[in-house]
């Protein structure tokens, strides 16, 4: 199955999302506004003032103006700076619970998503998707939004002014200042592109950090920290020629910027100096023209870092749009059927599956497994094996054909009500980094602490749990890292144990054992699948012998099934495969330099 293709990113969609983002804010937001109008209009006593200052106290020395002059500036920066404080704490913590609040969104989400995405995407990419791509918002609910809005106020006062002391000057300054704004959208429409790019290369780069660290140990085995370093010097590379392009995009906005101002500062001394000059604008006039002019230029020149700040906004609301637009494996759940108890028939009718268009996996595969019985799985790598349990575990939907549990079609039961009974152990025991009861609990948090003692006498998790230190409440670190593989396999058993499920899925269940922990460990395992559906893969086929069907699979066709005896005295496939492994545990023994592989090794493992 291929992925979904991305969608192009549109301005106007992520526009609509950020309206979205400022409604469910809009109570703070509108206080914020409010606070904002309060600042800048004290933020514009200082400069009404210059008029009287000069004209009155500096050319005509009349000082009785000057004790309250100074009293209403003073009074307006108190002002200003306690709205300007009371306002970035307002946003602020509004903009970082928005950011709080869509992380959860997109991981609630991500985590719905089918098998096949978390396949073919690095988790590096997903962390970015998660942690980073929302840091925009705090720009569109914080600062920038207010920057920006608080500006525009600012500018429109300004202008009004202005046309008020010399209309044919203001008009010059206002088409100059209109070029200077043409320039900076177009600056944003080609920075936006690289804002949206470096979120992909950072994802990659930690994508490959993450896999880095995890497989350390292999990385030093083959001696391949050389490789991985020029790998991760590719990836930082390129994350510094996007950065490069950036940086090199903004400053020269801001050049751009500074260039305007100083044209502007040059037309006001032109012209303003030559009306004072001819007495048609008095000294106090040009300073307080002045003033206003810098009230009406510098949010302009700050549009050039708010403008950023909302690019990269407005690039992470695409980012986290291109996530959220994929279809989860729960859509339509609502119109599904609820499955509350569950007694266990599985059957298989005409199933074929597909992953990439006309390359079969799975071809017209038909079976029934019986409420209660074990089914196990046998074939060469490719054959199809894991692919039918993802089948099962609905992890895949059929191309063709049903999947029916209790005589009901799979495709029209609640996902989650049907997860609930099923419980497996997979060839790759995912730990967390917890303790040891906190894994054995995860498939049902509620347990108590006797329960879960139980569960791990029946795994014979007790004998190890015992020796540590700190029993059950040892930490057993990043993916188990702590255990041994038989102990990881055995907490992986013990929490299967607890989910107490109908359905029950072994692959490779018993893979990191050797062959005393195994003997152990299958008393526990039968008395785990007695009364419920079972389904095994296991590449030692002694495991499998009790197993009330087998069946054989190759190129994605069940070519054999039956009981290990009735498919000993077909002497066909399953003859064949058994044979060979018993020569090779044999020849492991008696003569370890022969050239025999396991029925592992031809490939039996993994579908």
């Amino acid at each position: 199955m291929s992925q979904p293709k991305k969608p192009p990113f549109q301005f106007s969609t992520a526009s609509r999302e950020a309206r979205a983002l400022i409604y469910q804010n809009r109570g703070r937001i509108s206080i914020g506004l409010l606070l904002m109008l309060v600042s800048r209009g004290a933020g514009l006593v200082l400069p009404w003032t210059t008029k009287p200052f000069v004209d009155q106290v500096m050319m005509k020395g009349d000082a009785r103006l000057l004790p309250g002059i100074v009293l209403l500036v003073g009074g307006a920066t108190v002002v200003q700076a306690l709205t300007s404080f009371v306002l970035s704490q307002l946003l602020g913590v509004a903009g970082q619970r928005m950011i709080a609040e869509r992380r959860k969104q997109v991981f609630r989400h991500i985590t719905r998503l089918p098998i096949r995405y978390f396949d073919s995407t690095q988790s590096g990419v997903l962390n970015s998707r998660v942690m980073n791509d929302a840091e925009g918002i705090r720009n569109l609910i914080g600062t920038g939004l207010v920057q920006m809005t608080g500006g525009i106020v600012t500018a429109v006062a300004a202008v009004v002014i202005l046309l008020r002391i010399d209309a044919a000057l203001t008009l010059g300054l206002v088409a100059v200042l209109a070029v200077f704004g043409a320039g900076m959208t177009v600056a944003f429409q080609r920075l936006r592109p690289l804002f949206r790019e470096r979120g992909k290369i950072q994802g990659d780069i930690s994508g490959r950090l993450n896999e880095t660290f995890g497989g350390i140990r292999v990385i030093k085995a083959y001696t391949a920290e050389r490789r991985e370093h020029l790998v991760f010097a590719r990836g930082i590379h390129r994350l510094f020629r996007n950065i490069a392009r950036s940086l090199t995009g903004v400053s020269a906005t801001m050049t751009f910027s500074g260039i305007v101002v100083g044209a502007v500062g040059a037309i006001v001394m032109y012209v303003g100096g030559h009306a004072v000059m001819a007495h048609k604008m008095t000294p106090g006039d040009w300073f307080k023209f002045v003033s206003f002019t810098a009230l009406l230029s510098q949010p302009l020149v700050d549009l050039a870092n708010v403008g950023t700040q909302m690019t990269e906004a407005f690039a992470g609301l695409d980012r986290m749009r291109e996530i959220e637009t994929m279809q989860t494996e729960d859509d339509g759940d609502e119109h599904r059927a609820a499955m509350p108890d569950l007694t266990g028939d599985v059957r298989f009718e005409h199933v074929s599956f597909e992953y990439k268009a006309g390359v079969p996996v799975l071809n017209d595969v038909s079976f029934a497994a019986a409420a209660g019985t074990t089914t196990a799985l046998v074939g060469p790598s490719g054959s199809g094996k894991s692919t039918l349990i993802g089948l099962i575990m609905a992890y895949h939907r059929p191309g063709s054909g049903r999947v029916l549990v209790d005589d009901r079609d799979l495709a029209g039961i609640k996902l989650r009500d049907f997860r609930k009974h099923l419980g497996v152990v997979l060839q790759d025991n995912f730990l967390f980094d917890g303790t040891v009861a906190e894994n054995i609990s995860f498939s049902r948090p509620n347990a108590t602490r006797a329960e879960i003692e139980e569960v791990s006498r029946i795994a014979h998790c007790d004998e190890f749990i015992q020796g540590f230190p700190d029993g059950y409440d040892t930490v057993v670190g990043e993916r188990g890292v702590r255990l041994s593989g038989g102990q990881r396999q055995r907490v992986a058993i013990a929490r299967a144990i607890l989910a107490d499920p109908g359905i029950l899925i072994l692959d490779e269940a018993t893979s990191s054992l050797d062959s005393e922990s195994e003997a152990l460990i299958q008393d526990g395992l039968r008395k785990l699948r007695h009364g419920r559906t079972t389904f095994v893969i296991a590449h030692r086929l002694s495991t499998i012998r009790s197993a009330d069907q087998i069946l054989v699979l190759e190129n994605g066709v069940i070519v054999e099934r039956g009981t290990h005896g009735e498919l000993m005295q077909l002497g066909g496939r399953y003859r064949h495969l058994h044979d060979r492994q018993y020569a090779w545990e044999s020849n492991l023994f008696i003569n370890p330099g022969e050239d025999y592989a396991p029925v592992g090794a031809e490939g039996e493992h993994r579908a």
